[in-house]
């Protein structure tokens, strides 16, 4: 399946259009965050022979937590958002599978103590973590990868 295909009808709700004002990273928003750890996700579990789609949903819903995280501490932050993020990707999606919960639950681990309990939730772990290190040194802005990234979203 394509990765557009996956994810179209989440990209252009409100709640995910409402992460490109949420900073993230330095330069980055949220909303570019959540796409790029989407599609590297996607990328990953089809690879993988994993469910392409549960990861690259949950990959674009990982970061859901639609407030600024500016607001707590950073240790606070790091273990709150992904149950806020849980929360609203469920309302927005009428609910969650138990794998897709756990992907967005598990993307901190080892910092948090949930773990990853599928292929799925593995590659969104991963995924996250190679695109904040990308984003945080720059590498997918002179690589060009924000701009094929975003133009697939």
């Amino acid at each position: 399946m394509e990765y557009r295909a996956c994810v179209e009808e989440l990209l252009f709700s409100s709640q995910v259009q409402h992460m490109k004002s949420i900073r993230h990273h330095p330069g980055v928003s949220c909303y570019e965050h959540s796409v790029f750890v989407s599609y590297v996700a996607w990328y990953l579990a089809d690879r993988w022979g994993a469910d392409a789609r549960t990861a690259a949903r949950a990959g674009l819903l990982h970061d859901l937590y639609l407030y600024d995280p500016r607001t707590l501490p950073s240790y606070r932050q790091c273990f709150a958002h992904p149950v806020a993020a849980a929360e609203n990707a469920a309302a927005l999606c009428g609910g969650l599978t138990a794998r897709e919960k756990n992907c967005i639950l598990a993307h901190m681990w080892p910092l948090s103590r949930r773990a990853p309990r599928s292929r799925e939730a593995a590659a969104v772990c991963l995924a996250d973590k190679l695109c904040a290190t990308a984003e945080i040194m720059q590498i997918w802005r002179n690589l060009g990868l924000r701009r094929a990234v975003l133009s697939g979203a």
